[in-house]
């Protein structure tokens, strides 16, 4: 019963979102004071990541190469892309446009494996790309990142590089090795975090909101706008391609998944630590509307295909 409830309590995560902008408009001051914590609780939640990963995950890059391939080069290629567009398009202020960039030239989000379980995808395929973007985005969400908006801010590729290998790979690593080490013992554990990573990620949100509290209203219409369409296009692009290029309906529907569902966590770190807290303002709508349009499609999915055996997936 315990691990039930915890489950209802993760996949509730929206309400818990929207409870923590509530607060945060409410009470900006006091939770803005929180911003130093941002960093460390997108450790924390990428700590859970790595307690579900083996090596077998990493391994298996090596036996699905073409798969791996494409949805990679679809989530790097076509996000940041798409995210410079459309805020070109809908003629976002600077600090939105660098946000939304920066989300589109992050790594696939870890609640995507959790869908894509729920949609009835391979979830093998989901995890194994997340993981490959994730290691990958070391390098190139910060090259990424200069390479859209470099024109407009400097960009401190360095230091960027620097902090998603403090925040993303470290921690990340140091999951997989426990897990390695004596991950049998730690079932109580695993079954925690999905309700910490929730947590984790709902305190970052409010703290984004609490920075910007005098101007969320001014922006949320062309936020939520942009960010609806960013996640769309990815969500559209990660099917389209592979069914194009003949591959059947469930590894579209992986990748679609992987594609379109960002680590916005890490948008939001980089954005509050390199740029300004306005920037951080897409990340923290797109970790919500992400959530809620992965669960649409995959109730509109699960209605066809097997569903795979269930296996540990990465915290949402």
């Amino acid at each position: 019963m315990r691990v039930r409830f915890s489950s209802v309590l993760t996949v509730l995560f929206p309400l818990w979102a929207l409870l923590g902008v509530g607060a945060a408009l409410a009470w900006p001051e006091a939770i803005a004071a929180g911003r130093p914590a941002i960093v460390p609780l997108l450790g924390l939640v990428m700590f859970g990541m790595g307690l579900t990963l083996a090596p077998r995950d990493f391994v298996a890059v090596a036996k699905r190469p073409s798969h791996v391939a494409l949805g990679t080069a679809l989530q790097f290629g076509i996000m940041p892309l798409a995210g410079w567009i459309v805020g070109l398009a809908l003629g976002l202020p600077r600090d939105l446009l660098i946000g939304l960039v920066l989300v589109g030239a992050c790594p696939g989000g870890t609640a995507s494996n959790v869908i894509c379980y729920l949609a009835r995808g391979d979830v093998a395929l989901s995890i194994t790309l997340t993981t490959v973007s994730t290691v990958l985005a070391v390098a190139l969400t910060p090259a990424l990142t200069w390479l859209y908006i470099g024109q407009l801010v400097p960009v401190p590729v360095v230091p960027m590089l620097l902090t998603i290998l403090e925040v993303i790979l470290l921690p990340v690593a140091a999951g997989v090795v426990l897990n390695r080490l004596i991950g049998g013992r730690l079932g109580a554990l695993k079954d925690m975090f999905p309700l910490v990573s929730v947590a984790a990620i709902v305190v970052i949100i409010a703290i984004v909101v609490a920075l910007n509290a005098g101007r969320v209203a001014s922006l949320a219409w062309a936020l939520a706008a942009a960010v609806v369409l960013h996640n769309g296009i990815g969500l559209a692009a990660g099917y389209a391609v592979p069914r194009l290029m003949g591959w059947d309906a469930r590894l579209a529907r992986t990748i679609a998944i992987e594609v379109g569902m960002q680590n916005s966590g890490l948008g939001v770190a980089l954005a509050t630590q390199f740029f300004s807290a306005a920037a951080a303002l897409p990340g923290a709508l797109f970790s919500v509307w992400h959530n809620l349009s992965g669960a649409a499609l995959a109730a509109l999915w699960a209605r066809n295909g097997p569903r795979e055996t269930p296996r540990e997936a990465p915290a949402p």
